[in-house]
């Protein structure tokens, strides 16, 4: 009798530590299950994180893609820079044309080009032009990163390019991202209903003559940094032309009437956001 009392207590004993570890398990996949889901819920929601998440795959595919096949697929090609143009790295150092490890198409001759993988590396770098502090790039790329919903590294790389074209022409970078902003949303595959493509919106029907320094052609309309090119001159000879900011927007978009539709409020408002995000002042 003893030992039938001893065996039921020894299998009752058994199924409560088989019982207890069954809760316990079941516990622990409850909040294995929270954690994972918190996770993925500040992964879409948080900015930050999910920022830092794309620029690590930009890098990584960036740096996994055979050197031939990035030439081919992300070269865009532009005119030459101007004297004293140069990136510098998130310390402020200087690196120039002989800094082939951040922009290796950075050349000082007449014939130099600027590729838009090269520029790319440059922004992952964190590095970044005159014109503007390490600080002052970092607020804005990430600004237009988050606002515009595209990767950090193609962010820089289009701020970078706005700030050595706008040097070059005398012009407002900040302007030339605010209308990037409004004509494209940084989307350069763009296309309007009339034809008007790229980050600029260019109709390339109208200014075929400005893509003719390009290898590409018309389709260079499609290419960041050609597009930029070409939407800033048009816009630089627009201001000059109508004589004041305001009327070289409303030249830009076409308006050959009083008013513009809003077209140039939409833009300047979106420059002083861009200004204020970055904490660089407005330029000209």
């Amino acid at each position: 009798m003893a030992a039938v009392n001893s065996e039921n207590l020894l299998n009752r004993s058994a199924r409560g530590l088989v019982s207890w570890l069954g809760e316990f398990v079941h516990v622990c996949a409850i909040y294995l299950g929270i954690a994972v889901l918190v996770t993925a819920v500040l992964g879409m929601t948080v900015p930050s994180l999910r920022l830092q998440v794309a620029q690590v795959y930009d890098a990584v595919v960036l740096a996994l893609r055979p050197d031939g096949f990035k030439q081919d697929l992300l070269s865009i090609y532009g005119a030459a820079y101007g004297d004293g143009l140069f990136y510098t790295d998130e310390k402020g150092a200087r690196s120039d044309a002989a800094d082939v490890s951040a922009v290796d198409a950075l050349k000082p001759a007449a014939t130099s080009i600027l590729s838009f993988s090269a520029a790319l590396r440059a922004s992952i770098a964190g590095q970044h032009v005159t014109g503007m502090t390490s600080t002052q790039f970092q607020a804005l790329r990430s600004y237009i990163a988050r606002k515009y919903r595209i990767a950090q590294s193609v962010a820089g790389a289009i701020v970078n390019t706005a700030f050595i074209v706008g040097q070059e022409k005398n012009l407002d970078p900040q302007l030339i991202l605010a209308v990037i902003a409004i004509e494209s949303r940084y989307n350069p595959y763009a296309e309007s209903h009339v034809g008007a493509q790229g980050l600029m919106q260019v109709m390339t029907s109208v200014h075929r003559d400005k893509f003719e320094s390009f290898d590409e052609g018309l389709i260079a309309a499609l290419t960041p940094i050609a597009n930029i090119r070409v939407g800033v001159q048009i816009l630089h000879d627009c201001i000059k032309r109508r004589g004041s900011l305001e009327g070289g927007l409303a030249c830009y978009v076409g308006a050959t009437g009083p008013s513009d539709g809003g077209y140039g409020a939409k833009v300047l408002a979106e420059r002083r956001r861009i200004a204020l995000a970055s904490g660089i002042p407005v330029g000209r």
